[in-house]
């Protein structure tokens, strides 16, 4: 096996049983219909030592807030608001009880940000790297989550932040370790890659906008995502390569390419990338703009068979799913 996407596409069910369910395998997260005017939104991720995460990149309780983060990033793509989580933990004897206390601090920190419940999980031991998986439940109003399969020809492609922060904080962190000394502008891409902020309130406040969206969280890469809501919405999007430039790593020391290449295949930035129409577009930055907020538009989308382009002044480069694919031979 080579391919962790074809992997997940091979096991999606051919059929399902409960009519509570509204959304199954395919998006950041499932939704099934819940009580009164809600629908609830469950995701999981998890995190393995050594592959996902290292101690010289990351604290404890660092490790333990962005096993939190990426759940919450996930429920934000779907719109929905985050209020429980379970976890599962295999520890293995490198870890010490301090450690381990730490890294439930970093979730509670997590937790305590969005009023989030830890409810339950379960507790093993393993003979090398520590793993752990988290599931979050959420809420969004019935009718009201976001998918990735709603882009239509015409749309603008916009995110709702900063791409390639996380990457580039990653590779200082590769370099240094997290006892390294940096500038105050190398910090904060450090700090961009260990403490990620999921955008919770953009993800709500679209969710409750009268407007066709798609959306998707920026786990993987820019390109990738990208990709996927191309795949789900059977469009193509071009991007805009300035654009995407002046949403990048803004170290002096570092040339443009690397760092649009850091903003399309980095990861790990949760931002959120989507596309809804220009009139849309307008209406929704308004909104954001009076929370405090802003929406970038970093494209456009295209009828034709599923495809992500970069575009510059010399023309469109076709872009692959190149972000972290588990099972790829590197």
């Amino acid at each position: 096996m080579d391919d962790e996407f074809s992997f997940i596409r091979s096991i999606v069910p051919r059929e399902t049983y409960q009519e509570r369910l509204t959304h199954g395998i395919g998006d950041d997260a499932a939704v099934y219909t819940g009580k009164d005017a809600w629908d609830e939104v469950v995701c999981v991720d998890a995190m393995v030592e050594g592959v996902h995460f290292r101690k010289d990149t990351l604290s404890p309780f660092q490790i333990g807030r962005k096993a939190l983060a990426i759940n919450v990033s996930d429920l934000a793509a779907m719109g929905a608001v985050p209020q429980f989580y379970l976890v599962s933990i295999a520890i293995p004897p490198s870890w010490s009880a301090e450690e381990l206390t730490s890294l439930y601090d970093g979730m509670r920190a997590i937790g305590d940000r969005y009023g989030m419940d830890l409810i339950g999980g379960d507790t093993v031991s393993i003979k090398d790297s520590l793993v752990l998986s988290v599931t979050a439940i959420g809420r969004v109003k019935k009718g009201c989550a976001l998918f990735r399969n709603q882009a239509q020809p015409g749309d603008v492609v916009f995110v709702t932040g900063p791409v390639g922060g996380s990457a580039a904080g990653l590779e200082l962190l590769d370099q240094r370790g997290r006892f390294g000394a940096f500038t105050e502008q190398e910090q904060r891409y450090v700090l961009m890659h260990q403490e990620p902020v999921p955008q919770v309130e953009m993800g709500k406040m679209l969710a409750e906008q009268p407007y066709r969206v798609a959306l998707n969280d920026i786990s993987d890469g820019l390109a990738s995502e990208s990709m996927e809501l191309a795949e789900a919405s059977d469009v193509q999007l071009v991007l805009d390569k300035q654009k995407v430039l002046e949403l990048s790593p803004q170290i002096d020391s570092v040339l443009p390419e690397k760092r649009v290449k850091w903003s399309l295949n980095g990861g790990e930035d949760f931002q959120l990338v989507g596309t809804m129409s220009d009139s849309a577009f307008s209406a929704c930055c308004e909104v954001a703009q009076q929370q405090g907020r802003r929406l970038y538009k970093i494209g456009f989308v295209r009828a034709g068979e599923p495809a992500v382009f970069l575009a510059s002044d010399t023309g469109e480069q076709a872009l692959q799913m190149s972000g972290y694919n588990h099972f790829k031979r590197r």
